[in-house]
């Protein structure tokens, strides 16, 4: 057990996690694939995390060092996969704290280290990315013992050891300069050093705790954990204990350790290390493993509640069927129910007007969902993004983000007016070097559709990072979309000539040569009404040709829509339309006539 440490690796979003775990692997000679690049992230095993570059999924991996067992945990560093960092820290006695060398502690590293604070953890702070030119190591520094501060870590919390690295490199040292940086080895030293070996009891019944969940295709639902009591054995008879008390009774048939990247098959792990455990079909994150004969509850692990949701339905649009592999409505509610072994923070329910209502932590991580069943071959459509309210005391409350923004002084007062106007509360504003940085607290209502306007508000050059704030009084009525759509009237090929007979009236989505139906959203139209066009018109055709025909037309590039620009865009009474090809976006109620005629019977608003 002295051989053991448990170590969690937390920062901010793109501050170098996943690199630093990759140059640990790498120089710790553990085994790797033989079709790994060198320049290939390891943790960064998901499609979609390589092609964003962010960590979506915690990770487990271990290395060795001398005599030294590391279990290391990857944590995402994205607001929307927080909850995955809280339920981690739980299997770890140690953080290594790393700061990029020239952001300092941004938003995301002060959610993870309040968490770690309030467990206890010992911290190692790891100045980052030091070779970057504008690197700035001893302002990142000073940031974060300000930061340890103002989270009012203890005194021996405050004198935190400090190593400065460039993860990208695979070098690190105890001073801020890279020439006198050889490999990583200081990292695994201080992690030696400053780490505690797991606090354990190792002669009392078993006791593991249940921190994340996985899938898998032949053992089924796997349970990652750390032992806190006692040890696991293959054969050994055990209980789950589920969130609400009940106990039953399972024979342990399958068992795995970490080794490196592997989960190879053990036929023990012994009390401090990290397991994992197959053939309980209803073990959830925050339950306890317990001893068969005196089975004691751990203390549950609270698993944070969604705060947006979206109904998913099957495709009815007129191409429906034709791009996608998957997409009967039994076949969709299996995949949505299958994602809930391996996401704990997701809810699905059956919509009472067909389809299922998907509840999850926010834009980003419904749309990271949508995004892989798209690409697995399923095709359906979703609706706008909706809040979750909560009924207190008779009291309407609504979830809040924090939001944090760092914009160029000229942009500061457009951004404080946008939020102003979706009822963003000011906390705090401070200008530094011709950089304006804001706070607000603001409905996570406010925020839909925000992000395509602060970019375009700011010409790029803002940066903006929200995390989850609590909820608080509802403000009642919505200003809906100040803009509305351009809508095709008629089903068939976009023609350029129906195109810049249109372009004039708003932003168009689609370009000239492409299949719409109609009721599809083809442009977003400069007013606030939605207009039916006809971008299928052509040219008639005749013998009468003027010198200068054709020569003054031009067309604007227009506009593509990717799944999350256009979740962002729909308004209540359209859809996205999610296939393996496309993504769509298109009225609830296609013909105009129709919608038209409900309105007049006072069936819809």
């Amino acid at each position: 057990m002295n051989n053991i440490r448990n170590i969690a690796i937390i920062a901010h979003v793109d501050h170098g996690k996943t690199t630093l775990v990759d140059a640990l692997l790498r120089q710790s000679k553990t085994k790797l694939s033989k079709d790994l690049a060198p320049q290939d992230l390891i943790m960064d095993s998901n499609e979609l995390e390589k092609e964003r570059g962010i960590t979506i999924f915690s990770k487990n991996a271990s290395v060795r060092f001398n005599d030294m067992k590391i279990n290391i945990i990857d944590t995402p560093g994205h607001a929307d996969f927080g909850g995955e960092v809280e339920r981690v820290l739980s299997m770890a006695d140690g953080c290594l704290l790393l700061i990029d060398a020239k952001e300092g502690p941004m938003p995301q590293t002060r959610f993870v280290l309040k968490k770690a604070l309030e467990m206890r953890h010992k911290i190692i702070v790891v100045i980052n990315k030091i070779d970057k030119p504008d690197a700035r190591p001893d302002f990142a520094l000073n940031k974060t013992f300000d930061l340890f501060v103002e989270l009012g870590a203890p005194d021996e919390t405050l004198n935190f050891p400090i190593i400065y690295a460039s993860s990208k490199q695979g070098l690190a040292g105890l001073e801020a300069d890279l020439s006198k940086m050889k490999d990583i080895t200081p990292i695994f030293d201080a992690i030696v050093k400053h780490i505690p070996a797991p606090n354990v009891a190792a002669d009392k019944p078993l006791q593991m705790l249940v921190s994340s969940i996985s899938a898998n295709d032949f053992k089924g639902r796997i349970a990652i954990g750390r032992v806190y009591a006692g040890s696991l054995k293959v054969g050994q008879d055990i209980v789950h204990i589920n969130r609400d008390g009940v106990q039953k009774k399972y024979r342990l048939v399958s068992l795995m350790s970490f080794e490196g990247l592997e989960r190879p098959d053990a036929k023990e792990v012994e009390c401090g290390d990290i397991a994992a455990l197959s053939g309980i079909p209803e073990v959830t994150v925050g339950e306890t493993i317990a001893d068969s004969i005196t089975p004691v509850a751990l203390p549950l692990l609270q698993i944070e509640e969604p705060t947006i949701k979206m109904t998913f339905s099957v495709n009815d649009s007129p191409v429906a069927g034709r791009e996608g592999e998957f997409t009967t409505s039994r076949q969709i509610r299996e995949r949505l129910y299958k994602e809930l072994e391996a996401d704990v923070a997701l809810r699905v329910h059956e919509a009472e007007e067909g389809g299922w209502i998907v509840s999850g932590r926010g834009e980003l991580h419904l749309a990271i969902l949508i995004e892989r069943l798209r690409r697995e071959g399923y095709e359906f459509q979703v609706s706008r993004p909706q809040v979750i309210m909560k009924e207190v005391n008779r009291e309407t409350l609504a979830p809040h983000e924090q939001v944090f923004i760092e914009v160029p002084d000229a942009y500061a007062g457009a951004i404080i007016q946008k939020l102003g106007s979706r009822h963003g509360e000011m906390r705090t504003m401070e200008s530094d070097a011709g950089i304006t940085f804001l706070e607000f607290i603001i409905p996570t209502r406010g925020l839909f559709g925000y992000h395509t306007e602060f970019m375009t508000d700011t010409k790029g050059l803002g940066i903006m990072n929200t995390t989850f704030h609590g909820y608080k009084r509802d403000i009642g009525e919505w200003r809906e979309r100040s803009q509305g759509s351009l809508v095709a009237h008629e089903t068939g090929v976009t023609a350029l000539y129906g195109l810049l007979n249109v372009q004039d009236r708003g932003t168009m989505f689609v370009g000239p040569g492409v299949q719409v139906y109609k009721g599809q959203v083809v442009g977003q139209n400069s007013r606030e009404n939605d207009i039916p066009v006809n971008v299928c018109r052509t040219k008639e055709l005749s013998n009468m040709r003027s010198k200068n025909d054709g020569s003054a037309e031009h067309f604007d590039t227009p506009h593509i829509m990717g799944l999350e620009a256009a979740l962002e865009y729909i308004g209540d009474d359209e859809l996205v339309e999610v296939t393996p090809k496309n993504v769509r976006i298109r009225k609830r109620i296609l013909d105009v006539n129709e919608e038209k005629r409900l309105v007049k019977m006072g069936l819809k608003k």
